[in-house]
């Protein structure tokens, strides 16, 4: 009999969520719950413990919190940091306070930085000491990076800055490197600048190896950590109001009804409806239903889904095996994308035996799009991010970071051939299905796009000046 400490991956999101408790008191607590609950209900049944308490370390802005879910199936009381954001009932806790779990404690220590109200929980087990062994940092340490204090935006950037720098300094760094962390996220997330592959640290090897641990002032710390900021996904504040008022409970991850063709046909012509085609890039290009949005069922899937797909539409999905609907469902529901109204049964191949109309993207090789980036007739898009592009792009090309390419379409020639590339293809994808969605005929997609063409050691424009590789 002893510790319970078990860390729950939620694969897409990166995002880490944890079982602590006592196997001989029988007790638990779920630290930051995902949507969908049963993992935790399982694993409490498997370890012999009762869920006792739900704890947010902070309002969550890249997932639906699974605090209410689990509150609805256990009974247990949600607890978190001091904050008169939530709106619901919520049993705050201070600095100090702990929660009790047999033998082992929960004490919380405010670390605020990447919200206000953010808590850290130290782990104490009675059986190894007095000491804490470990800390459940939440958002505030990940693995080589910290959490992002310009989430919130409205000038409050600099002020949680400064209390990041506190938090990492004055609170977490002395607990000695010895003690054990488990964050809230892992690499993937958005929640930091770039966070390590590692999902448990400790105190001394972030000490050594985070570039964010580096020896600053705090002035230097907040320069440093506002500068080079990548965009914020535009779903954080949705979901960070979601969050705060309390999501709506559901009970379990919906049921998705399969459509025949002409069902899914008659349904995706109602103007607010969606279609998301879930395939990969290459059996996208190939053959697609017309208007459809392409996002691989890869792990940006998640990421990407919030940046562009609109919450209140109805949803329409088409896969690349019925397998998938399980996991695309699960990582929606766990978006807060509600409005699901099925998926196309058997696929393309049904859609294909039926007689309806199918569209084309056409595919290029790096190497076709360097014979071709001179032409008059093409434009060559560059969809990846600002930062990325200032790195070196393909000579000549325009650059529109892909969540604002509809925004500027007009700064598009319909009648030239569009040629988008990204990192690997799978942004550009999405962009040449929104372009295609928009009535743009002549667009080409460039599978392995950046990563292909500095492998092909094809030319490379930094700033105003273009050069070979070597």
């Amino acid at each position: 009999m002893a510790l319970v400490l078990e860390q729950i991956n939620a694969e897409g999101l990166a995002q880490l969520s944890y079982l602590v408790g006592d196997d001989k008191a029988g007790v638990a607590a779920v630290i930051d719950p995902r949507r969908d609950v049963d993992v935790y209900l399982q694993m409490a049944r498997d370890r012999g413990v009762r869920i006792t308490h739900i704890v947010e370390t902070h309002i969550h802005a890249d997932f639906v919190s699974g605090s209410h879910e689990l509150k609805a199936r256990t009974g247990a009381p949600i607890y978190g940091g001091k904050s008169d954001d939530y709106q619901f009932e919520l049993q705050q806790i201070s600095e100090g306070e702990e929660l009790p779990l047999g033998s082992v404690t929960l004490r919380a220590m405010h670390t605020p930085g990447h919200t206000p109200e953010h808590v850290s929980l130290l782990i104490f087990d009675s059986k190894q000491g007095r000491e804490p062994f470990g800390v459940l940092t939440g958002d505030t340490l990940f693995n080589l990076d910290v959490g992002r204090p310009d989430l919130l935006g409205g000038g409050t950037e600099k002020k949680l800055a400064a209390q990041l720098y506190h938090s990492l300094f004055d609170k977490l760094l002395p607990l000695g490197d010895r003690i054990e962390v488990y964050p809230c996220h892992g690499a993937g997330s958005s929640c930091g600048k770039s966070i390590g592959d590692r999902r448990h640290s400790t105190i001394g090897n972030e000490r050594i190896f985070s570039e964010a641990l580096k020896q600053r002032t705090e002035q230097e710390f907040i320069e440093w950590i506002l500068s080079d900021m990548p965009e914020p996904p535009r779903h954080y504040p949705r979901l960070k109001k979601v969050n705060a008022k309390g999501a709506p409970v559901k009970g379990c991850v919906p049921t998705l009804p399969p459509l025949s063709p002409q069902q899914f046909q008659k349904m995706s012509e109602n103007e607010n409806t969606i279609i998301l085609d879930t395939r990969s890039i290459l059996a996208f290009g190939g053959g697609h239903i017309l208007g459809a949005i392409n996002i691989a069922l890869n792990p940006p899937f998640p990421n990407w889904v919030g940046w562009m797909i609109d919450p209140e539409k109805t949803l329409l999905l088409v896969v690349e095996s019925e397998r998938d609907i399980k996991l695309v469902t699960e990582q929606l529901f766990r978006l807060g994308y509600d409005n699901l109204g099925g998926y196309l049964h058997s696929g393309m191949t049904s859609w294909q035996n039926a007689g309806l109309p199918l569209k084309h993207i056409g595919e290029w090789t790096v190497y076709e799009l360097n014979q071709h980036k001179d032409d008059s007739n093409l434009t060559v898009l560059d969809v990846r991010t600002e930062g990325e592009y200032n790195k070196g792009c393909v000579p000549g090309a325009k650059h529109i970071f892909v969540p604002h390419l509809e925004e500027h379409l007009d700064e598009l020639d319909r009648s030239q051939t569009i040629a988008t590339y990204c990192g690997t293809g799978y942004r550009a994808s999405l962009a040449t299905s929104l372009l295609q969605k928009h009535g743009f005929e002549n667009v080409i997609n460039v599978p392995g796009s950046w990563t292909a063409w500095k492998a092909a050691k094809l030319p490379v424009q930094q700033s105003t000046r273009t050069f070979a590789q070597v």
